[in-house]
């Protein structure tokens, strides 16, 4: 048994993970090579005990029953956290393209279809851990859910179904697809031809992991809680397009240049105005930098107003404020420098004031030295 609980408990819990749709069928071939290879070996450690038969083949299916159990119980344990689960791999589709690279939310991304690949692997995943699928039974839970829960799902003519009754509003999956049935009977032909190929689920009580009515309700709960993303990425979408949009049209551009010509003829004849316009384009981009306009206009035109206004006085002081204090310090600095130079003046005419008398006192030695050079030679 412990053999058995170590060979089943991982590799089931990893399988129904993933949520494929041959999970189950790979949990198949894990079970019955596990369990065959651990009771051949236990068959082996019985003969030497010398049992009787019924003994032995009674001791065989409990130990087969314990494989069972420890699929069952793992696959309950993994079916109470099925919510979680859907959320993960809706997120996983929806923030994510094929190749797993994070998905970009341009303009010519479908969200629409994008989110409905998104929840229909979410209600696949569902209907993998709706019931435990040992006995290779066949069952049609996956249709079932998508015809009662997914919206335009690959069977689109679920809109033309009227329902007598909720079709999930049942506590085992034998009576879902009786009252889908039931409720096509006064349908038209067509539809109902197409319904030719279902069969009755057949799931025991004793295997059903989620109940219909369970599904219904977590659906519900799961699209209410995928909302907020599907609103996120929408808003993004229209971000990009709004940034790749900036510009006018064409035809506006030539519009306003037609109109606007005798305004640039003025400009261009007053320089003045020109200069003003370039400070006040100087003094927007300065606020514009400061402050962060558009956060403010995301709560409302009016509130953004009344914020920048009380904002932007401040502003402008400050502005003002540093352009006075530029002018300042270049003032300053010019002023040292006029000062500095007439004390160089004044040293440059103190040094040649002292080269000066030190000429005029070694000029009376010359004559000396002459007469006494005189004096020798005569």
């Amino acid at each position: 048994q412990k053999k058995l609980l170590d060979a089943l408990s991982g590799p089931v819990q990893s399988i129904l993970e993933t949520g494929e749709r041959d999970s189950w069928a790979s949990i198949r071939r894990l079970y019955r090579r596990e369990t065959e290879h651990i009771i051949l070996t236990f068959s082996d450690s019985l003969s030497e005990y010398e049992l009787d038969q019924t003994t032995s083949v009674e001791m065989v299916l409990e130990l087969r029953e314990h494989a069972r159990c420890t699929v069952v119980k793992k696959a309950r344990e993994e079916a109470g956290n099925i919510l979680i689960r859907m959320k993960g791999r809706f997120s996983t589709v929806l923030s994510h393209d094929k190749d797993l690279m994070p998905r970009t939310w341009i303009a010519n991304e479908d969200i629409h279809a994008i989110t409905r690949e998104a929840r229909l692997a979410a209600l696949r995943l569902m209907s993998v851990m709706a019931a435990v699928r040992l006995d290779d039974k066949p069952d049609k839970i996956d249709r079932a859910l998508m015809v009662s829960l997914l919206d335009g799902g690959p069977l689109c003519w679920k809109r033309s179904i009227e329902f007598t009754s909720d079709p999930l509003a049942s506590t085992t999956w034998q009576e879902v697809l009786r009252l889908i049935l039931c409720s096509l009977w006064f349908t038209r032909h067509g539809v109902r031809n197409k319904l030719e190929h279902f069969m009755f689920v057949q799931v025991s009580p004793q295997d059903t992991l989620i109940t219909p009515v369970q599904c219904k309700s977590i659906w519900r709960q799961f699209k209410a809680e995928t909302e907020y993303p599907v609103a996120q990425a929408i808003l993004m979408q229209e971000a990009h397009r709004r940034s790749n949009n900036s510009l006018p049209p064409a035809w506006t551009i030539l519009v306003l240049a037609i109109l606007g010509f005798n305004e640039s003829m003025f400009l261009l004849r007053n320089p003045v105005y020109i200069l003003g316009l370039f400070l006040a384009f100087v003094l927007s981009y300065a606020v514009w930098l400061q402050y962060d306009i558009w956060a403010y206009f995301r709560h409302g035109t009016v509130s953004g107003l009344i914020t920048i206004s009380s904002s932007l006085l401040p502003t402008i002081m400050d502005i003002v404020t540093a352009i006075i204090n530029m002018s300042h310090r270049k003032k300053h600095s010019l002023h040292r420098s006029r000062r500095a130079l007439p004390y160089h003046a004044q040293s440059l005419s103190n040094q040649s004031h002292q080269h000066a008398e030190v000429h005029y006192h070694a000029s009376p030695d010359t004559p000396s030295s002459v007469d006494s050079s005189s004096g020798s030679d005569s």
